[in-house]
C-alpha cells in the first residue's frame, strides 16, 4: 500500500473526530437526527479547517446503512464508497476546472434522476466561487427546488465572491480558524501514534507555523519527520519552517532599546546575507516586540506564549530596558510600517529607516511633560508680571505730584484766558450785528425806490412791452448847465 501523509491518514472520519467547529458539528448532527437537512449548505472558511471533511461525515450521515444518523459506523458498505471516493451517488466537483455553464447543464439533467443506491444524492462542489456567473444563475433555480432526496454541499475560501442569490438559497456555516492548543493536541496524539519524539517547543512552532490551519501542521510535521526522522529536534524545525533566529531578533531589540541607530545597518546586511526576506523578517521582529510587551504588561505569561523557559527569561532580561510605554510606541510604529514595507519599491532602505527611527523615539518629549513646562512656564511669567505692576506703582507716587502742580497752573492761565476770549467774541458779534443793519437799510430804500419808479405810466408801459424787470434804480444826474 503507498504512503499516506498525516494529512489524510488521520483525517477526521465522523462529527465526534471534528477538531474545532463545535458550532457547525452540533447544527448538523441535529439537522441530521430530526430530519431537518436543508436542500442545500455553504461551508465558507481558510484553508484546512475542515470544509470538505465536514461536507464527506454529513454525506455518510445521510447515507449509512443505519442512518441517518449523526453517527455513521464507517463499516458498512455506503460509508465505504464515500471515504474511497467511488459512490456514485456522491459527487465531489472541483469548482475550478468545472466553472462554465456547460458543466453545470450536465449537473442539472444528472441530478433529476433518483440515487442509484444511496438513501441521498449528495453533490459537493469545492471553491464554489470559481464557477462563472452564468453557471450560477443556471443553479438558481435547482437550488431553489431540488428533487427529493439531493442535498447540494458548497465550499469556499473566498465567501464575498458568492453571489448573494446563491447565498439566500442556502444554509451558511462560517468555519473559524482552529486554535493552537487544540493544533498541539492533535499533533500530540500523532506523535504518540507514529512513535515521534518532539518538544512541547517544537509542537508550539508547528502550531504557530500553521495559522490555524490543522492541515497546514499535519503537513508541516509530515516534513520534519522526512527531515529528522523520528527524533526532531527545534533546531531542525527553526531550519524547516525558515523562522528567524532568536539572536538576531534580541540584537535588534537590543540596538534599538539601547538608542544605537549606527548598529542597524550592519544587522540588517547580516539579515540580507542569511538569505531572510525583508518583509518576513519585519513580521518575525513584529512579533518578538508583542512577546516583550506581553513579559512587560503580563505576570503569568508562559500560557500566552509559545517558548520555553530559558528564551522567556531572555524576554524579561531584555524588557528591562525600557518602560512598557516605550515598547508600545515601537510595536504600533513596526505595525503601521508593514503596509508601507509590503508596496515599497526598495524594501531595504525602509527597512533602514524604520528601524533608524525607532532608535530616537525615546528622545521624543511626552505630551504630559509639555503641559508641565508650559504651566511653569505660565506661573512664571505670572509671578514676574505682578512683580513688576508693584514696582512700577512704587515709582509712580512723585510723578502724581507733579502732575497735580502742572494741572494747577493750566487752571490758573485757564482763567486769566477767559475774560479776554469773552470780549474778543463780544466785539466781533457786535462788528457783525451792525453790519447786518446796514445792509437791511440798504436793501429796505432799493424797495422804495422801485416802488416810486412804478407809479410812472411811461415805464410801466415799457415794461409790459419789452417784458422787462427792474433790477436797481438809479438817480438822474443833473448836468451841471
Amino acid at each position: 500500500m503507498s504512503y499516506l501523509i498525516y494529512a489524510r491518514k488521520y483525517r477526521p472520519m465522523t462529527f465526534e473526530e471534528m477538531i474545532g467547529q463545535k458550532h457547525v458539528v452540533q447544527t448538523l448532527k441535529n439537522a441530521v437526527k430530526n430530519n431537518r437537512v436543508a436542500q442545500a449548505y455553504i461551508f465558507s472558511g481558510m484553508r484546512g479547517v475542515g470544509k470538505t471533511t465536514t461536507a464527506r461525515i454529513l454525506a455518510k450521515a445521510l447515507n449509512c446503512q443505519h442512518g441517518p444518523t449523526p453517527s455513521p459506523c464507517n463499516k458498512c458498505e455506503f460509508c465505504k464508497m464515500i471515504n474511497e471516493d467511488r459512490s456514485v451517488d456522491v459527487l465531489e466537483i472541483d469548482g475550478a476546472s468545472n466553472r462554465g455553464i456547460d458543466e453545470v447543464r450536465s449537473l442539472r439533467e444528472g441530478v433529476k434522476y433518483k440515487p442509484i443506491h444511496s438513501r441521498y444524492k449528495v453533490i459537493i462542489i469545492d471553491e464554489v466561487h470559481m464557477l462563472t456567473t452564468q453557471a450560477f444563475n443556471a443553479l438558481l433555480k435547482t437550488l431553489e427546488e431540488p428533487p427529493p432526496h439531493t442535498v447540494f454541499i458548497f465550499a469556499t475560501t473566498e465567501f464575498h465572491k458568492v453571489p448573494a442569490t446563491i447565498i439566500s438559497r442556502c444554509q451558511p456555516f462560517e468555519f473559524k480558524k482552529i486554535s493552537q492548543k487544540e493544533i498541539i493536541n492533535h499533533l500530540m496524539e500523532i506523535s504518540r501514534k507514529e512513535n515521534i519524539t518532539i518538544s512541547s517547543y517544537g509542537l508550539n512552532l508547528v502550531a504557530e507555523a500553521a495559522d490555524g490551519s490543522l492541515r497546514d501542521a499535519q503537513s508541516l510535521l509530515d516534513q520534519a519527520v522526512a527531515f529528522s526522522g523520528e527524533n526532531i529536534s527545534d533546531e531542525d524545525l527553526k531550519e524547516i519552517l525558515g523562522t528567524v533566529r532568536r539572536e538576531i531578533l534580541f540584537e535588534f531589540s537590543k540596538a534599538i532599546l539601547k538608542e544605537e541607530p549606527n548598529q542597524i545597518f550592519l544587522l540588517v546586511e547580516k539579515v540580507i546575507e542569511s538569505g531572510y526576506d525583508l518583509r518576513f523578517f519585519h513580521k518575525e521582529l513584529t512579533h518578538h516586540f508583542r512577546n516583550l510587551l506581553l513579559v512587560k504588561s503580563v505576570k503569568h505569561v508562559k500560557e500566552l506564549l509559545p517558548l520555553n523557559d530559558e528564551e522567556i527569561s531572555a524576554l524579561k532580561h531584555e524588557v528591562e530596558k525600557a518602560s512598557s510605554e516605550d515598547i508600545l510606541r515601537y510595536l504600533i510604529a513596526l505595525q503601521q510600517g508593514d503596509q508601507g514595507l509590503r508596496y515599497s519599491s526598495h524594501p531595504r532602505i525602509y527597512l533602514e529607516a524604520l528601524l533608524v527611527k525607532l532608535c530616537h523615539f525615546k528622545k521624543i518629549v511626552q505630551l504630559k511633560d509639555i503641559i508641565k513646562d508650559l504651566e511653569s512656564i505660565k506661573n512664571d511669567i505670572k509671578i514676574s508680571t505682578e512683580v513688576q505692576k508693584n514696582f512700577s506703582l512704587a515709582n509712580s507716587v512723585p510723578d502724581i505730584e507733579v502732575q497735580k502742580e502742572k494741572i494747577s497752573m493750566d487752571r490758573l492761565q485757564n482763567e486769566k484766558e477767559v475774560p479776554e476770549k469773552e470780549e474778543s467774541e463780544f466785539s466781533t458779534k457786535r462788528s457783525n450785528f451792525e453790519h447786518s443793519k446796514d445792509m437791511h437799510q440798504k436793501k429796505v430804500g432799493k424797495e422804495k425806490d422801485t416802488d416810486i419808479a412804478l407809479k410812472d405810466p411811461t415805464v410801466k408801459s415799457f415794461l409790459n412791452t419789452f417784458k422787462a424787470h427792474i433790477i436797481s434804480v438809479e438817480p438822474i444826474k443833473k448836468s451841471k448847465n
